[in-house]
C-alpha cells in the first residue's frame, strides 16, 4: 500500500506540473510585445510546435518504457525534463536582444517541457489510479484538478512578478519547485503494480476501440488550446483589455477547469460521469458562440465568458483517461500515455494552427465560431467514447478486443 506521503507527492506533483505547462501560454502577452521578445503570431504558435512533438513522442515511449524500467523513472525523467524546459526559459529572458538566439532557446524549452508533460502526466494518472484501486476514477479527477489549480496559478504569478518588474520570476519558481520534487520524489518507492497484460506490451494489437478515445481526445486537445493559448490575445486585441484583465481571463478558464473538476468529482454519487461527459461539449459550445459575440469594449464580459469556457472543459480529458483506463485494460498504463498524446496532437493543432489564420487576416471572433463547431462535433463524439454500456465491467470486457 502506498503511504501518506507518496501519496502527496503525487498531488503536489499534480499542482506543479500545472503550473509548469501554461508558463509559456501565460506569458503570451509578454512573447509578443515589442519590448520583449517582439514575437508575430505565427512565431507564437510556433513555440509550441515542438513541445508537441516531445510531448506525443514522450507519452507513446513512457507506456513502454514503465513497463521494463518502472513508472518511477519515467516520471523523474519527466521532471527533470520540465526543470530544464523552466531553466531555459528563465535564461532566454536576459537575451530578448538577441531575438535568433532568445527564440532558440524558446523552442528549446517547449521541446524540454513537452518531453516533460509526456512522461510526467501519464505516470501520474497512473499513480492516482493504481494507489486508490477502489476509487479510481475519483482520483484521477481530484489529480486532474490539481493540475488545474497548478494552471490556474500560472497566470496569477505572471501578473504579479511582472507587475514586479521580473516576469521571469515565475520560471524561476517553477524551477525550484521542481527540483525540490524531485529530491523528494528520489527517495520514495512509488511503485506501481502494472498488469500482466501492461507488463507483456506487443502480445495484444492496438483495441479498435482506443481510436475512439484518440479521436475525442484530439478534438479536445483543439478546444481546451482555443481558450488556453489564444484567451488573453482575444482580450487584449478584441476586447481592449489590459494584460491584467487578459491574465484575469485565463486564470478564470483554468479556475472554472479546477473547480469543475472537484465538483463533477464530488456530484459523481448523483450525476453519473457518462451524463457529465456527454453534457459539457455542450456547455463548451455555448461558451465559444459566446466569446464570439462578446462586444469590444466589454473585457468583463470575456472573462465571464472565459471562465464558462473553463467549465465546459473541466472534467472531460480526466474522464476520458479515467474511461479508457477501465476499459482497454489490455493498455492498462498505455491507455493515459494514449490518451494524453493525441490530446497534444489537438494541443498542436489549435496552438500552432490559429497563428497562421490570425496573420492571414482572420479574426479571433471567426476562430472562437469554428471552435463551436468542433464542440459540437466533440459532444457527438461523446456518446461513442461512453455509450449506454459503458461502466458495466463485463460490457467493458467484452468490448476490449483488437
Amino acid at each position: 500500500m502506498p503511504t501518506r506521503t507518496e501519496q502527496a507527492v503525487v498531488y503536489v506533483a499534480g499542482v506543479v506540473q500545472g503550473i509548469a505547462l501554461v508558463t509559456f501560454p501565460a506569458a503570451s502577452t509578454i512573447f509578443t510585445d515589442p519590448s520583449e521578445y517582439d514575437l508575430s503570431s505565427t512565431q507564437y504558435g510556433a513555440l509550441f510546435v515542438p513541445q508537441v512533438v516531445t510531448a506525443v513522442t514522450a507519452a507513446l515511449l513512457g507506456a513502454g518504457l514503465s513497463a521494463r524500467v518502472a513508472t518511477k523513472r519515467v516520471y523523474l525523467v519527466g521532471l527533470t525534463a520540465a526543470l530544464l524546459s523552466m531553466a531555459l526559459l528563465f535564461l532566454s529572458s536576459f537575451l530578448t536582444g538577441n531575438e535568433t538566439l532568445a527564440y532558440g532557446l524558446l523552442l528549446l524549452a517547449t521541446a524540454s517541457l513537452g518531453a516533460g508533460f509526456g512522461f510526467t502526466v501519464p505516470a501520474l494518472n497512473t499513480f492516482a489510479a493504481a494507489f486508490n484501486p477502489a476509487t479510481a476514477g475519483r482520483s484521477v479527477l481530484v489529480l486532474n484538478a490539481l493540475l488545474g489549480l497548478g494552471t490556474v496559478l500560472a497566470p496569477v504569478f505572471v501578473a504579479l512578478f511582472d507587475g514586479l518588474g521580473f516576469w521571469w520570476g515565475l520560471p524561476l519558481l517553477s524551477a525550484a519547485l521542481l527540483l525540490v520534487l524531485i529530491v523528494v520524489s528520489i527517495r520514495l518507492p512509488l511503485r506501481v503494480e502494472l498488469p500482466r497484460a501492461a507488463a507483456a506490451p506487443g502480445r495484444r494489437a492496438i483495441p479498435r476501440r482506443f481510436w475512439v478515445y484518440a479521436g475525442f481526445a484530439v478534438l479536445y486537445g483543439i478546444c481546451e488550446t482555443v481558450n488556453g493559448n489564444w484567451a488573453q490575445l482575444d482580450m487584449t486585441s478584441e476586447l481592449g483589455a489590459s494584460a491584467t484583465l487578459a491574465a484575469l481571463a485565463l486564470t478564470a478558464f483554468w479556475a472554472m477547469v479546477t473547480l469543475g473538476r472537484v465538483l463533477f468529482a464530488a456530484v459523481e454519487r448523483w450525476v453519473p460521469s457518462r451524463v457529465t461527459f456527454h453534457v459539457l461539449p455542450f456547455v463548451l459550445a455555448g461558451a465559444f458562440v459566446l466569446i464570439a459575440l462578446l462586444p469590444e469594449g466589454e473585457p468583463a464580459l470575456g472573462v465571464l465568458a472565459f471562465g464558462l469556457a473553463g467549465l465546459g472543459c473541466s472534467a472531460l480529458l480526466p474522464l476520458t483517461i479515467s474511461f479508457g483506463q477501465r476499459e482497454l485494460v489490455s493498455l492498462s498504463a498505455g491507455a493515459a500515455a494514449g490518451v494524453i498524446a493525441f490530446y497534444q496532437v489537438g494541443y498542436g493543432v489549435a496552438a500552432f494552427g490559429v497563428g497562421p489564420l490570425l496573420d492571414a487576416g482572420v479574426s479571433l471572433p471567426t476562430v472562437y465560431w469554428l471552435s463551436a463547431g468542433v464542440a459540437l462535433l466533440l459532444g457527438a463524439w461523446s456518446f461513442a467514447v461512453a455509450p449506454r454500456w459503458h461502466g458495466t465491467p463485463a460490457a467493458i470486457l467484452a468490448h476490449d478486443d483488437s
